[in-house]
């Protein structure tokens, strides 16, 4: 039996694996997806040599950049973005393991955002700058979007703090990111520090979180007229992407 599975720490509120074991059922696939939940990534390569017939994996938070000096190659995407969501393992001769990591994150991110674009969605405000910030950001550019990080100190040159996002900022910038863990469940009275007020109905906020299915941000997205998405869609079709990077 093939496996399948998740790295990351702690894993509570892992999608991937009901998902995946649901889909190895219902089409008759003989295989298995488990959680490994590791306290350091330098328990990765045991959990390669201890499970040979494991065959991918996905990656989450905090592994997504830790686990790249892990592996033997990167797909262009991710090497861009320098962050990985998806590791496909090749068994070879004489138990010799080749692992090549990917990005799903950035394929789901933008087949998810692409159909709410407009003509006038020419500048985006990414709201932090972890590993899924990194997929979207590059996601934006492929898009032909011009992009600034958003962070709650300064930590780069061409960044902003929460305190710079002026009412002339929020006009140009009409695509706003949450790529931060604020209003996701339980904590769901939270939400980025932005000036709502000056939001419009030419605004498009994107929130990767999916639970609640309208966090705060969204809600006071929409108080304002602007488009809002959850992350759902992002997060089903990256997991179609990790699926076909392991067989292809």
């Amino acid at each position: 039996m093939e496996k399948y599975g998740l790295i990351g720490y702690p894993l509570k509120h892992s999608f991937s694996i009901g998902y995946f074991n649901e889909k190895f059922k219902s089409e008759g696939i003989n295989a298995e997806y488990e959680n490994f939940e590791i306290p350091s990534i330098n328990d990765f390569m045991e959990i390669i040599e201890e499970n040979p017939n494991l065959y991918g994996l996905n990656v989450t938070i905090p592994y997504k950049e830790q686990v790249i000096p892990f592996l033997d190659e990167l797909d262009p995407d991710a090497a861009k973005i320098g962050a990985v969501n998806v590791i496909k393992i090749i068994r070879q001769q004489k138990g010799k393991v080749k692992l090549i990591g990917y990005n799903s994150d950035i394929i789901g991110f933008t087949q998810s955002i692409q159909p709410l674009l407009q003509p006038h969605h020419k500048k985006a405000l990414i709201l932090g700058t972890g590993g899924a910030s990194k997929a979207v950001y590059r996601g934006l550019l492929n898009l032909g979007i011009e992009c600034l990080f958003v962070s709650r100190t300064h930590k780069a040159e061409g960044m902003l703090t929460y305190e710079e996002l002026t009412p002339e900022i929020i006009a140009e910038y009409t695509v706003i990111v949450n790529c931060t863990p604020l209003g996701m469940y339980p904590k769901v009275d939270y939400c980025p520090n932005i000036p709502y007020d000056q939001l419009t109905p030419n605004h498009l906020l994107y929130d990767l979180l999916y639970n609640p299915n309208i966090t705060l941000f969204m809600k006071k997205g929409e108080e304002q007229g602007a488009v809002t998405k959850n992350g759902l869609e992002m997060l089903l079709l990256q997991a179609f992407a990790a699926w076909e990077i392991w067989h292809k």
